[in-house]
């Protein structure tokens, strides 16, 4: 059976050029960078080569770019460490309803520390309104924290102007581009941004390494405490075979990555006009053009979304509900709650998120299954005869 994998938000396969990277690292290139000799020195030396390109990739200094473990470490380290630095100056936060489990989970332990925590509402594109971030800050305001591009639907957040909002007011600004980076341009400048998530794993590098941006002058406490590793910031013995196959998977996304987006835009429009056309009472989630090129999400009314999945995964088809990291749940995504999707309409979505190696024979495929067994679905379902 023909497999096809179109869950590439949740992870992505390791580009083989990216293995070939790492490998020296484990027995050849496998020292400490801590280390003072020759071959911990050699490792360091890859580290920062590494730093240094991430660095021009994001229109960085070098000094700003942390290594760590992926997205969610990145994450709380940033909302957690601007927090807890700047407690004596304000106790507020702002984010949104729709932001990855991460910073969400961050927020809320951090209201039980102190902290007040405004989760601004989404509107049914699932975008952020700059005026609302602005009507949302007080005198103790100390962080905005708007994710880049949310990882189910896909919608594409005004970053810049609510950074310009931020950089006017004097408060730290923090977005989660595990999405977009790698995917989309990315210029911490132009962005206006203080802090930034990234993970390997979302632009076919390894798991386990990722990085947080840090803007010069950005008052932030370590998270992990031991030894004095990232300029003190990060502690934890570097993982260096992580870390040159994040370079890597960085150099080959600065190659192909314009003409990516263009070839997965164009599928994924095809992808909706498809569903959109072709099976009755479905609806997309999510902004229809300032969305991520590579995903689609939709609802199909009236039948659930676990059921979709499972008979796709029968014909070969890999891809999801909603996030990965909330799979395992039953209830309807906090996202698409969040922009208004009726019960009916929100236990029926599906993520399809494509990759490097989709093709159109793919979305064909899919277009060609999905109908068929919406329609057996939907035969046996007393929502839809209910509903319709």
């Amino acid at each position: 059976m023909k497999r096809i994998y179109l869950d590439h938000a949740a992870t992505t396969p390791v580009d083989y050029r990216v293995v070939e990277a790492m490998l020296p690292c484990f027995h050849e290139v496998f020292g400490n960078p801590s280390s003072v000799h020759a071959i911990g020195q050699e490792a360091r030396r890859i580290v920062e080569g590494v730093r240094s390109k991430i660095a021009s990739f994001l229109a960085a200094k070098i000094e700003e770019i942390i290594f760590t473990s992926g997205g969610t470490e990145s994450d709380n380290t940033a909302i957690k460490g601007v927090a807890q630095a700047m407690k004596d100056r304000g106790n507020h936060i702002i984010t949104s309803s729709i932001e990855h489990h991460a910073v969400l989970e961050t927020c809320k332990y951090l209201e039980k520390h102190g902290f007040h925590v405004t989760y601004l509402k989404n509107d049914k594109a699932g975008l952020v309104d700059p005026d609302e971030v602005r009507r949302a800050i007080t005198g103790k305001t100390i962080l905005i924290s708007i994710m880049h591009a949310n990882n189910e639907i896909g919608t594409i957040e005004p970053i810049a102007e609510i950074g310009k909002i931020a950089r006017q007011r004097g408060i730290f600004f923090h977005t989660d581009a595990v999405q977009t980076f790698g995917h989309l341009p990315i210029d911490v400048n132009e962005l206006h941004v203080d802090l930034l998530s990234a993970s390997a794993h979302k632009l076919c590098g390894p798991k386990g390494v990722g990085i947080l941006y840090v803007r010069e002058g950005t008052k932030m406490v370590p998270f992990m405490h031991g030894g004095e590793q990232e300029g003190g910031r990060r502690a934890s013995t570097h993982n260096v075979p992580g870390i040159v196959g994040l370079g890597k998977a960085v150099e080959l996304a600065k190659e192909t990555m314009g003409e990516e987006a263009e070839k997965l835009t164009s599928l994924r429009d095809k992808m909706i006009r498809g569903i959109l056309e072709g099976i009755d009472d479905s609806v997309l989630n999510g902004h229809p053009v300032k969305r991520l090129p590579n995903n689609i999400n939709v609802s199909l009314g009236y039948i659930e979304g676990e059921a979709i999945i499972m008979y796709l995964d029968r014909e070969g088809i890999a891809c999801a509900t909603g996030s990965a990291c909330t799979s395992a749940s039953m209830e309807p995504s906090h996202v698409l709650a969040a922009i208004g999707l009726t019960h009916d309409f929100a236990h029926g979505s599906l993520r399809l998120t494509m990759g490097r190696a989709t093709s159109e024979e793919d979305i064909v495929y899919v277009l060609k299954v999905l109908p068929v067994i919406a329609d057996k679905l939907r035969s046996i379902s007393p929502l839809y005869k209910k509903g319709r």
